[in-house]
């Protein structure tokens, strides 16, 4: 959700109990602004918060002009202090795939985790070892938060244009989704580089706008379901809910610009949806 339209968003996001407290609201405001000034963003989005055991991250992510050139991520711990976060690297993916369980809420804690490594010594015989890994909980904020953005992070169609120079732009005449069109999941993209598009044969692209329908629709995602879709306040609010990683809401007003996502869970994918469709 945009930061500078962040208590109307949090409002409208509120059905689903991802709210904050008074306090946490008014130091977001402002450290938010100030976040866009000092690093020269040209927006801030209140990505959301991850509850940990002794504490909560709240993440915030920087934009240049181009949305879809690798965001920046920041977290705080009090809503005010924010540190940059290293970009995400497959690297990092695969050590942090073993870790399990919540977050502690502390960025110097470090995981522990056993593996067995093959040596071969001069005789050429060779030994297993158990090595520790240590892999600090910083490197797996920095995962998860990349994991939810490619897997979840959307926005309506229209919300972005695609300028024939190749960067993609906000549109500012985006007037939101009419009610007929914000029912269906093929209205919503994800927020992230297309993947599946470019699989698509020129008969399956010859109906499609290239300055809108340049990113992956949520009506192709895998697991099929795996998006709760529902009119809220009379129909004049449609929410969209991820069942793969819970705690993600996405809101949006039809024929009104107001749309975002937030996320507030604990960054634990639902591993045993397939079973519960």
């Amino acid at each position: 959700m945009d930061a500078e339209s962040l208590l109307l968003s949090l409002e409208l996001a509120a059905g689903s109990g991802q709210g904050l407290s008074p306090d946490r609201r008014a130091a977001l405001l402002t450290s938010l602004l100030l976040v866009k000034r000092d690093y020269r963003y040209d927006r801030v989005l209140f990505w959301g918060r991850i509850l940990g055991i002794v504490a909560d991250y709240y993440i915030a992510q920087g934009l240049v002009e181009d949305q879809l050139a690798p965001r920046k991520t920041l977290y705080s711990l009090n809503c005010m202090e924010w540190s940059l976060l290293p970009p995400a690297t497959e690297e990092m993916a695969a050590q942090v795939a073993v870790v399990k369980g919540r977050f502690m809420g502390d960025p110097s804690h470090e995981y522990e985790h056993t593996e067995f490594q093959k040596t071969t010594a001069e005789g050429e015989k060779t030994f297993e070892e158990d090595v520790v890994v240590h892999i600090k909980e910083e490197t797996r904020l920095v995962s998860v938060i990349d994991q939810i953005d490619k897997a979840v992070a959307i926005i309506p169609r229209g919300a972005l244009f695609k300028t024939p120079f190749g960067p993609v732009n906000v549109n500012r005449t985006f007037e939101g989704l009419p009610l007929s069109e914000a029912r269906k999941l093929s209205s919503y993209f994800h927020f992230r580089e297309p993947v599946g598009l470019k699989n698509k044969t020129l008969l399956e692209k010859a109906d499609l706008d290239p300055s809108l329908d340049f990113l992956d629709s949520l009506e192709y995602d895998i697991p099929k379901g795996s998006w709760s879709i529902q009119m809220e306040r009379g129909n004049s609010l449609v929410v969209l809910r991820s069942l793969l990683w819970p705690g993600l809401t996405f809101f949006h007003s039809p024929r009104t610009r107001n749309h975002g996502y937030i996320y507030v869970g604990t960054g634990e994918k639902n591993m045993d949806l397939p079973f519960m469709l």
